[in-house]
């Protein structure tokens, strides 16, 4: 029998992800550090921040678990402590990349609708203390998923691979935890960000419809807003980033529904399984969610463009440069 469908198409999709994924992630974290983008350093230290998170989403989840497993699946890698490792690291790297969308979402709620609260809280010092805390937190949060596993074979004395623990679906705690994990992620984030974004556009469409009001009076409706274009550029900022993250982790979010409703685990080894193809389609959804934030800075943001044109530029004239030291 030949591999299933979806493991066929994973074995073209990830690597494409990672080729795609971690230059994208790089490219904007340089940008965003260069400062050049017209934005404020607290947004500039959230999305860096995000960069960050989803590059090593791709380097944990993608690299050094999903092509491993496919193309080294003999290597050191897979042994079972630095297998329970990787794990740790993968669930928390996205755990961190989602809280700090949310964290991202409610800095521009309070930018935008709580005037008062953003002169203390929409700061650089604020935005670096939140994204501590999250990465602590998310660290934190999935230690206990190193003794969820077992080796999955034993070889000369060298335990190899990593399975899920039978009580794990048995016992109180671990249900507890995972009951728990599942409402963190992705859960309450879904609800927060629903919320954060309703209120934001809410709080900007009903000051366009005040300030138009005024200019009408004024007799200048004709006459550009820069306050209207600002609020219209967060707005498309703020959805788009929003707006792809709940696309892309809806299935996966749907599939977790399922699961703890369900006693889904006893088909997880029939590919053929709807529940089993929505946990891969999911997944696959899930961690493309790092790959689009470069590509929305890019459509939202004109001096993200510029910079990223400028540099694509320079690498071009440095490309002879480089081939002609290379001959010599």
């Amino acid at each position: 029998m030949g591999r299933p469908i979806t493991a066929q198409i994973e074995g073209i999709y990830y690597p494409i992800l990672a080729i795609v994924g971690v230059p994208a992630n790089l490219l904007t974290i340089f940008i965003l550090s260069r400062g050049k983008c017209g934005l404020s350093s607290c947004i500039i230290r959230y999305l860096k921040s995000m960069a960050i998170a989803d590059l090593l989403v791709l380097l944990f989840n993608i690299i050094l678990y999903e092509l491993n497993e496919t193309y080294f699946p003999n290597s050191f890698l897979n042994f079972t402590t630095i297998c329970s490792l990787k794990h740790i690291l993968g669930f928390a790297a996205i755990d961190c990349s989602v809280w700090l969308t949310v964290s991202f979402t409610c800095d521009r709620f309070i930018a935008i609708c709580c005037q008062r609260l953003r002169v203390k809280y929409c700061t650089e010092t604020m935005a670096s203390i939140i994204v501590t805390i999250v990465c602590m937190f998310s660290i934190l949060e999935n230690i206990p998923v190193f003794f969820v596993f077992e080796p999955g074979k034993i070889v000369n004395g060298v335990w190899w691979y990593c399975t899920l623990k039978s009580s794990f679906y048995t016992l109180h705690a671990w249900v507890t935890y995972s009951w728990m994990d599942s409402i963190l992620t992705p859960f309450i984030p879904f609800v927060l960000i629903l919320v954060f974004n309703a209120l934001t556009i809410r709080h900007i469409l009903m000051a366009n419809k005040i300030r138009k009001g005024l200019r009408a009076k004024k007799h200048d409706k004709h006459q550009n807003d820069s306050e209207d274009q600002n609020r219209r550029k967060s707005i498309i900022l703020l959805v788009a980033i929003s707006a792809s993250f709940i696309l892309l982790w809806i299935i996966a979010t749907i599939h977790y529904i399922c699961v703890k409703f369900t006693d889904a685990q006893h088909f997880y080894n029939d590919y053929s399984h709807p529940l089993v193809v929505m946990q891969q389609i999911g997944y696959m959804l899930q961690l493309l969610s790092p790959c689009t934030n470069t590509f929305i800075y890019a459509v939202a943001q004109t001096k993200f463009r510029a910079e990223l044109l400028f540099l694509f530029k320079y690498a071009l004239f440095l490309i002879p440069i480089f081939i002609k030291y290379v001959r010599s």
